[in-house]
């Protein structure tokens, strides 16, 4: 996804959440679909504390009320986001269920994992995309670089000996390093960890010298200094990050990690009660409070029809799909 695209994806999502008021309060007020009395269950196929948490648990305060239902948070992390979403996929499908998934489990996966559990398009039905989430690049302060075209001449002096990190194999942070391998020609070596956490930490220690990460992920350690920012994926700059060049600025507009995040539910869902929730997510993620919380998370909001996010499921399953195969990336 380049700037253009970005910037595109970003405004044709936005028109649309324009357009969903008529989807939502009268097809609840109508009774067009009744849910179950019983509280209704946000599956995050990650653990607590992550940026998929995190926009989850904001998501589920303001969809509970408009619901009229308790929204229950449970975290079901293992295999990138696999294992929590195909209990989703799997589970009831009665309006109960819903997972807050992610580009990792459903367009990346599916392209790298040699046996999938789902099958995206045939058990999960998308409600919406949720959000955008630009990569934020960062590097132990103790390299020598302050900017991307430093970072460049210094790993192409270093052939080998520059080793970025990622939350694991497969995931959008190694993905986007690979993607600056291609674009800069440089020679670096990715080491997957189990998770954001403790590769951030190895990144202030010096085990590893580079990074891209969900902006949450690496915030606090670069405003305090423990890491230094070197660019960001996305349109434009972070308002976290204002001095912080964009990937595209840098010179390199084809190195677009934007992490993503999406409501699925089961397919078997009836269509009704599909339409419901998405009525209630569409209207929160056009609340002020919820917005103003994610930016505060460096993530943007881009809700819009279920088959505007099924068609952009479709072009990132290809577009990283086809850079996960030239790198030989594999999902055990």
């Amino acid at each position: 996804m380049n700037r253009r695209q970005f910037t595109a994806l970003g405004a044709a999502f936005g028109a649309a959440a324009l357009l969903q008021p008529a989807l939502s309060a009268p097809a609840l007020a109508q009774g067009a679909a009744t849910l179950p009395d019983v509280p209704l269950r946000l599956v995050v196929p990650f653990p607590p504390g992550g940026p998929n948490d995190l926009l989850a648990r904001l998501l589920a305060q303001k969809m509970g009320p408009r619901l009229k239902r308790n929204v229950v948070i449970e975290n079901r992390s293992g295999a990138g986001g696999v294992v929590g979403t195909d209990a989703v996929a799997k589970g009831l499908a009665d309006g109960t269920s819903m997972v807050l998934t992610s580009a990792g489990a459903i367009a990346i996966s599916p392209t790298l994992m040699p046996k999938m559990p789902y099958d995206v398009e045939k058990d999960l039905a998308p409600i919406t995309l949720v959000a955008l989430m630009p990569e934020l690049l960062a590097v132990n302060p103790k390299l020598p670089v302050k900017n991307l075209a430093e970072l460049i001449a210094y790993a192409k002096k270093n052939p080998g000996k520059v080793n970025f990190a990622s939350s694991g194999n497969g995931s959008m942070p190694h993905l986007g390093g690979e993607s600056l391998r291609f674009s800069a020609d440089i020679d670096i070596v990715h080491v997957p960890y189990r998770g954001a956490a403790p590769a951030v930490t190895d990144l202030m220690s010096g085990q590893v010298q580079m990074m891209f990460a969900d902006m949450p992920a690496m915030l606090a350690q670069v405003q305090s200094g423990d890491l230094r920012p070197i660019a960001i994926a996305g349109d434009a700059r972070s308002p976290l990050l204002p001095e912080v060049q964009t990937l595209a600025e840098a010179g390199h507009p084809d190195v677009a990690p934007v992490n993503w995040y999406g409501l699925a539910v089961p397919a078997r869902t009836p269509a009704p009660i599909q339409q419901l929730l998405h009525g209630a997510a569409t209207e929160a993620l056009r609340d002020p409070e919820l917005i103003s919380a994610y930016e505060q998370q460096g993530a943007r909001v881009a809700p819009g029809s279920p088959e505007e996010f099924r068609r952009f499921i479709a072009e990132e399953t290809k577009r990283w799909g086809e850079i996960g195969r030239r790198a030989g990336a594999t999902i055990d």
